[in-house]
Parts: C-alpha cells; sequence; structure tokens
C-alpha cells in the first residue's frame, strides 16, 4: 500500500508518498480502508519534529481519518468488515490501509460524508472537552474563541452557538470576518493591532455588555494569550489548547487572584488514553449536534492525498477557513469530490 511517510524532521516538501507496509488487525484492532483523513496544525509540527511527542523515524503522520472496515481483529465485536467509521490515533492515518483500536473507533451515522465526518474528529472533541469539560460552559455564557478561522476555532464557534452561548471570533487577520459570522460568530474581535493588551479587552467588553467573557478559548499564545486573561470576566476561564503563533505565554497569578480567574489546559490525546469512555460521550453528542443542523465542519480544502504538503501550507500560512482533508485514491473512487480552494 502507499502512505505519506516522515523520513527525516523537517519543513512539509520533505514528506515523502511511497510505498509502506500493509498493517494487520491485532487484538483489539479495527483494520480500515482510509476514504479520507484530517490534516491539522499538530501534524505539521509532528513532521517538522516540533511536536511534544514524536515516534522514532520513519513513520506515518495523521492523528484522524474516515473509512470502511476491512478486517477486525481478535475480541473486537463492536464492529464488522463493511462498517462505515471514523477514528483517531497518535500517527498513522495518512495512508491508504490503518489499524486503529477499537476502543478510538466510531461507527458514522448514514448520512454523515466522509470527508465531513474527517474533518470533525480531533478538532470538535477538543473544543467539545474545552468547553464541556475544562470551562464548564453554561447557556448564556460569552465565549471568546482565538484562532477562530481554523478547526478548533470552528469548532468551539459552532459547539458554543449550539448550547445557547454568545461568541466572539478572535481573528489576527480581517480576511476570514465574514467566514466566522458564517460559522455563527456574534461579534469579531480583531486581534491583529499592536495594543492587544488594551484594545482585545475593550473590544470584548463592546461585545458583552461591558462583562467580559466567560469563556476563552485559547488556540494562540503569546500577545494574544495575555489580552485574552485581561478581557476575561469576574470568574472567568480560559482554556488553553495550543500555541499556533509559536510563542509559549507566561501567566501573571495575581491577575488570576484578584478576578478568580481559573486557566486551564487540554491536551486532547490524554482523554484517548485515559478516559475513552468519555470520549464516546463526547462523540454522541457531536453526532446528536451533526444530525440537528447545529454544526457542520466547513471544508477549506479537500486535496489528494499526495498533495499534503500543499494542505500543510494552506495551514502555516493561515489560508485555511475551517478544515484541510486528505482524500486517498480509494476515496476518490468511492465519489469524494476535491476542492483546493481555501474558502
Amino acid at each position: 500500500m502507499k502512505a505519506v511517510v516522515v523520513e527525516q524532521f523537517g519543513p512539509p516538501d520533505q514528506l515523502v508518498f511511497r510505498d509502506w507496509p500493509m498493517p494487520v488487525a491485532g487484538p483489539g484492532e479495527v483494520l480500515v480502508e482510509v476514504h479520507a483523513a484530517g490534516l491539522n496544525f499538530p501534524d505539521v509540527l509532528v513532521a517538522a519534529g516540533k511536536y511534544q511527542t514524536l515516534p522514532p523515524l520513519p513513520f506515518v503522520p495523521g492523528k484522524e481519518l474516515a473509512g470502511v472496515v476491512a478486517a477486525v481483529g481478535e475480541g473486537v465485536s463492536a464492529f464488522k468488515p463493511g462498517d462505515r467509521v471514523m477514528g483517531q490515533c497518535e500517527n498513522g492515518t495518512f495512508a491508504e490501509t490503518v489499524a486503529v483500536r477499537a476502543a478510538d473507533c466510531f461507527r458514522l451515522p448514514d448520512a454523515l460524508a466522509m470527508a465531513k465526518a474527517a474533518a470533525m474528529g480531533l478538532t470538535y472533541q477538543t473544543a467539545w472537552f474545552g468547553l464541556i469539560d475544562r470551562a464548564r460552559l453554561k447557556p448564556g455564557d460569552t465565549v471568546l474563541v482565538t484562532g477562530a478561522g481554523g478547526g478548533v476555532g470552528v469548532a468551539a464557534m459552532q459547539i458554543a452557538k449550539a448550547r445557547g452561548c454568545r461568541v466572539l471570533a478572535g481573528l489576527g487577520t480581517m480576511d476570514k470576518h465574514d467566514f466566522v459570522l458564517a460559522q455563527g460568530a456574534d461579534a469579531v474581535i480583531d486581534m491583529s493591532g499592536a495594543d492587544l493588551r488594551d484594545s482585545v479587552r475593550r473590544q470584548v467588553h463592546a461585545a458583552s455588555d461591558g462583562r467580559g467573557a466567560d469563556v476563552v478559548i485559547e488556540n494562540v499564545g503569546g500577545a494574544v494569550f495575555e489580552a485574552c486573561l485581561r478581557a476575561l470576566a469576574w470568574e472567568g476561564r480560559l482554556v488553553v489548547v495550543g500555541f499556533t503563533s509559536g510563542e509559549i505565554p507566561s501567566v501573571k497569578a495575581n491577575y488570576i487572584l484578584i478576578k478568580h480567574i481559573t486557566v486551564t489546559g487540554l491536551h486532547w490525546s490524554d482523554y484517548r488514553e485515559r478516559t475513552p469512555d468519555a470520549v464516546r460521550e463526547a462523540q454522541d453528542d457531536i453526532f446528536r449536534m451533526v444530525a440537528e443542523g447545529a454544526i457542520d465542519p466547513p471544508l477549506s480544502a479537500v486535496l489528494p492525498i499526495e498533495e499534503v504538503a500543499i494542505g500543510m501550507e494552506h495551514i502555516t500560512t493561515r489560508k485555511a477557513r475551517g478544515k484541510i482533508v486528505l482524500v486517498t485514491a480509494r476515496g476518490r473512487a468511492a465519489g469524494i469530490a476535491l476542492s483546493s480552494g481555501t474558502g
């Protein structure tokens, strides 16, 4: 079979699409013929050798997929060959066939297309746990989402809106203004200026009747994190989910004390490894919202898997509006339409 392979850490153009050993379904595993795989910012970091956990070289990157079960391993009774599934793993989904733990697979609703399913695993689960588990989201909360035009940002906006919240979309570039409004944002917060320390708080207070943000889902880090901390309401909750700026901020504890603020972190894969039942509960709720029409992952580009480097470039240059999905030859043969656009 063919797979995207990291032979040496570096930029996306060093990735190789080549032959790779065919996996088999071990005990407790499901062998999946991949139709589509979601591309995420962590995949870029993994390929570059900059992620917190890295496998030995060479390896196949990719953390989520959608496809059809080809075989099941010993002890697996929840799935059978022919089932349409989505699944997640630490690495390995950018391939034509993948062995995935049955505990990390979810049977797809009949009406959910493969490309959409591949776009909603990691990002929507991250947003769900950030909002529901870490931030204790309540209807009526004002939720500020930074990096709002990306995969986790869009997921967080849609879920917060579905839960009856006011949503503020933080953007570092205003070319995504109309896009985030279409994804459910009630207002846009401009985070492109030099004086973020005061301007973000001023904008958030203006958009929240002077209260500030009850919840912040923070993807960016650096000066944006510090500005968001100041924009929180009394007893506000800030959830750190990433540092796309590359700058890891520090927290001034006196400000947390004075405003009764909670700052917490979220590492999605820990839920997968430590609390798989909670992940299943989260995904069931996400599927419910999909069926109700409350959430729908926008696809920024749907590319052949061989063009993974182009997809990564869309992410690193912030061209992506929503999710990038990679499609195998099998997925294309099954009718998944390709799109190279970024909006």
